[in-house]
């Protein structure tokens, strides 16, 4: 049996390298869980695959974002024409896309580049209901294994996640205050640009919305907050997440929405976060909180808020520089420079 590569040999070899020790910051960091998740000295990043998931909302429908729920399906047809933020970073830093319709508003069969994996024509109000039956909560999860899956083996070991649906910071934010235990107006921002009042409508609705979840229940498990208020195209993303991780796969973690999908997924199984790397932390209200909540050393901090993956995709170079200095700088004694600490 192969012995494993404990992270004290991992450590060994990074910190020989000819730098003083721990000057190259979060790049050190990077590169040690990347070595630990690989099971290597020598790491690699190949193949690497970015997939979105789009899908409605039925809490939209109570005025929580700026936007409508067209938006929702004007935005995944313009990816397959490449126009999206997302379209730009995946081509700048070599990411194949994979477009994937769970629970889009509106029919998109006559576009071949967008995976149809359709649950429903988006997920019910949860001010008043589930967003989603058991069911429709397996397949969602189901749709997000496939993907990761096919990643997989298509040779991918890195996977990046991204989402399109309107009104989804309004569940990301209840993930947020049930999952972490945040107080629920620190978790509920401006979304995709409401003003003043359009957020205090905002949080009017949910806290309405969690008084009656917590009136109707008493014991209330992971998944049932998951499905209670979750949209398909997330809990796709957290199917994704879980798979990616148990086959070995680093998964790329992008702002709010996705952070909230990853703390939801690390409450199903806490080992999820040894392959997660946070992209950035975005301009949302309450995403610092979850990161700390996870322990998470974002890479950058861009003021970012448009989901899609594309904060998280801007960080893959520094990704690639963190295994580029495990793989290519020299060390101590083959470089002939006296170790100085």
């Amino acid at each position: 049996m192969k012995k494993a590569i404990s992270k004290e040999v991992i450590r060994d070899k990074i910190d020989n390298l000819n730098k003083p020790k721990g000057s190259l910051g979060l790049l050190e960091t990077l590169a040690e869980q990347i070595c630990f998740v690989q099971q290597t000295l020598t790491p690699k990043l190949e193949h690497p695959c970015h997939v979105l998931y789009g899908g409605d909302h039925g809490i939209e429908r109570e005025g929580v974002s700026v936007s409508p729920r067209d938006v929702t399906w004007q935005q995944m047809q313009n990816f397959t024409r490449g126009g999206g933020g997302v379209n730009m970073f995946c081509r700048q830093h070599g990411f194949k896309l994979f477009i994937v319709d769970v629970g889009v508003d509106h029919d998109l069969s006559d576009f071949p580049d967008i995976i149809n994996r359709k649950i429903a024509c988006g997920t019910r109000n949860f001010l008043y209901e589930p967003a989603m039956s058991e069911e429709e909560y397996c397949k969602a999860i189901g749709v997000g294994r496939e993907m990761a899956e096919r990643c997989h083996r298509e040779g991918s070991n890195i996977v990046c996640i991204g989402e399109m649906g309107i009104a989804n910071t309004s569940p990301s934010s209840i993930w947020a205050h049930l999952f972490g235990n945040i107080p629920l107006d620190e978790c509920i921002g401006a979304g995709a640009g409401l003003n003043d009042e359009g957020v205090r409508h905002k949080r009017e609705v949910l806290h309405k919305a969690v008084e009656r979840f917590n009136e109707a229940f008493t014991e209330k498990d992971i998944r049932l907050i998951i499905r209670y208020f979750g949209g398909f195209e997330m809990v796709a993303a957290i199917g994704t997440m879980l798979s990616a991780a148990e086959l070995g796969m680093l998964v790329m973690v992008d702002g709010f929405i996705m952070s909230a999908c990853m703390l939801a997924a690390s409450r199903l199984c806490p080992s999820v976060l040894d392959y997660a790397i946070f992209g950035h932390c975005g301009a949302e209200s309450g995403h610092r909180r979850m990161l700390e909540l996870m322990n998470a050393q974002p890479i950058l901090q861009l003021g970012m808020r448009l989901g899609e993956g594309t904060g998280a995709l801007c960080a893959y170079p520094i990704i690639e520089s963190a295994v580029r200095m495990v793989n290519e700088m020299n060390n101590f004694e083959n470089a002939h420079i006296t170790k100085y600490f």
